[in-house]
C-alpha cells in the first residue's frame, strides 16, 4: 500500500505544484514522470509482490484469444521493468525491494504467480524484456535477489531456448536472454546471439532504420525492440557499437520529430496501444548521453513530457482499479491486435528511461525548451534536415 499511497498523496498535492506541473516546469517534469511511473507500474508490482497477480489483474484481449492469459502476467512484470529499471538503480526506491519480491514470485515453480517461461511462443518475447529490465539494473534487480529467486531466474530463462525465434526482431528476443545470462555467469548460447547480430546488420535499410525481418514496416519496432535491444546486447558483450550507435543517433532525431507542437506522434503501424512506449530508443539515447547533434536533454524532456501528459491522462487510460486499458488515447479496443493483452500495455513503461538519470543532470534541471515541431510550427528558423549515409 506505501507506493499507492506515495502515488496518491503526489497526486493530491498543493494547487500551486500541480498548476506549475501543467507548465510543465523543469523542476517538476522529474516529480510528473516519477508519479506516472508510480501510477502505471504500482498494481503491478504490488500484486505479483504479493503473489496476486494472477487473481487480480483483468485481462483484457480479443474475444476469440482465449490463450492470452497464458502469457499475460510474464508480460505485464517484464515490460514495467525493463522501462523502470533504470530508475531503479539510481534511486533504489522502496519500489525496487518490491520488484525483487515480484521477480522471486514470478519465477517460483511453487508460487501462485509462476509465469510461463516455456509454453507457445510468447513467452521468449517477455522473458527478453525481464532480462533486459535486469540488466538495466544489475545492482538492484539481480544482485539483491535472493540465491534462490536468482537459481530460479536462471532456470526460467534457460526454459526459453526451446523457442525458436522468428526471422525478425524477435532474434533479439533470444540474443537479449543469452545476454543476460552471461552477464549472470551462466553459460551462453552464441549461435542465438551471433546470428541475430549479423541478420540486423543485413536488414539495415538506410539513414537509421532496420527492417523486421527483411522488409521495412512503418511502426515503432524500432524504438520498441530492435534499436534498444541491440545497442545493449552488444554492450553487454562489450561489442563496438560506433556504427549502431550512429544509427541509433539518426532514428532518436527522427522520433524527436515526430513528436507536434501539441504532444501528438503519427499513430503508423501495429502495436500502438504500446502508447508511449514508441519513444524508447529517443528515450534510451538521452540515458546515455548520445542525443543526437543539435537535439538538446531539455527539449526531449519537454517533448516526452507534452507526450506523456497528452496520452496518459485521457480519461479510459486507466480502469476504475487503476489498471491500464487498450488504446493509444483512452480505451479504444479495437486498437489492440490479436497479440495485445493488459499485460502487453505495459512497454509504455519503455519510456521512462530517463529516470536513470540523476534530478541535478541537464535533461532535468536545464529550463523546458521547444523541441523540433513546435519550434518549426512557431516559425523559428532551424537548420534543414538530412539524412546520414551509413
Amino acid at each position: 500500500m506505501t507506493e499507492r499511497r506515495n502515488f496518491l498523496t503526489l497526486m493530491a498535492g498543493a494547487p500551486a505544484a500541480a498548476a506549475a506541473m501543467q507548465t510543465g516546469a523543469a523542476a517538476d517534469d522529474h516529480a510528473y514522470w516519477v508519479t506516472m511511473l508510480r501510477r502505471i507500474a504500482t498494481p503491478v508490482l504490488r500484486h505479483m509482490s504479493r503473489g496476486t497477480l494472477k487473481a487480480s489483474m483483468p485481462v483484457e484481449a480479443r474475444p476469440q484469444m482465449k490463450d492470452r492469459p497464458e502469457y499475460t502476467h510474464l508480460e505485464a512484470i517484464g515490460r514495467t521493468l525493463t522501462g523502470i529499471a533504470p530508475w531503479l538503480e539510481l534511486a533504489s526506491p522502496p519500489m525496487a525491494a518490491t520488484a525483487r519480491e515480484a521477480i522471486a514470485q514470478a519465477v517460483d515453480p511453487k508460487g501462485p504467480d509462476y509465469c510461463n517461461f516455456e509454453h507457445g511462443q510468447q513467452p521468449l518475447v517477455d522473458a527478453a524484456f525481464l532480462a533486459h529490465g535486469m540488466l538495466r539494473a544489475p545492482h538492484e534487480l539481480w544482485e539483491k535477489l535472493p540465491a534462490e529467486a536468482k537459481r530460479n531466474v536462471v532456470a526460467a530463462l534457460i526454459k526459453t531456448r526451446k523457442i525458436q525465434p522468428g526471422q525478425n526482431n524477435w532474434l533479439l528476443f533470444a540474443a537479449m536472454v543469452e545476454a543476460f545470462l552471461s552477464k549472470a555467469g551462466e553459460t551462453w548460447d552464441r549461435p542465438r546471439v551471433e546470428n541475430a547480430l549479423s541478420k540486423h546488420a543485413e536488414w539495415y535499410k538506410g539513414d537509421g532504420v532496420y527492417g523486421d525481418g527483411a522488409n521495412f514496416h512503418w511502426d515503432y519496432y524500432n524504438s520498441f525492440v530492435i534499436q534498444p535491444m541491440l545497442l545493449d546486447v552488444l554492450d553487454a558483450f562489450g561489442r563496438d557499437a560506433t556504427k549502431q550507435v550512429a544509427r541509433a543517433r539518426r532514428y532518436a532525431a527522427i522520433q524527436e520529430r515526430l513528436i507536434s507542437p501539441e504532444g501528438t506522434y503519427p499513430p503508423i503501424g501495429r502495436s500502438i496501444a504500446y502508447r508511449m512506449g514508441a519513444f524508447q530508443l529517443l528515450g534510451q539515447m538521452a540515458l546515455r548521453k548520445q542525443l543526437p547533434e543539435g537535439v538538446s536533454p531539455a527539449q526531449v524532456r519537454s517533448a516526452l513530457t507534452a507526450v506523456m501528459k497528452r496520452q496518459m491522462e485521457r480519461p479510459g487510460t486507466f480502469d476504475k482499479d487503476g489498471w491500464l486499458q487498450v488504446g493509444l488515447a483512452g480505451h479504444q479496443p479495437l486498437l489492440g491486435e490479436t497479440y495485445i493483452s493488459t499485460g502487453s500495455l505495459y512497454l509504455c513503461c519503455a519510456v521512462f528511461c530517463p529516470l536513470g538519470l540523476a534530478a541535478s543532470d541537464p535533461f532535468w534541471n536545464a529550463p523546458s525548451a521547444p523541441w523540433t515541431a513546435k519550434k518549426l510550427w512557431d516559425g523559428v528558423d532551424a537548420m534543414a534536415d538530412h539524412a546520414i549515409s551509413g
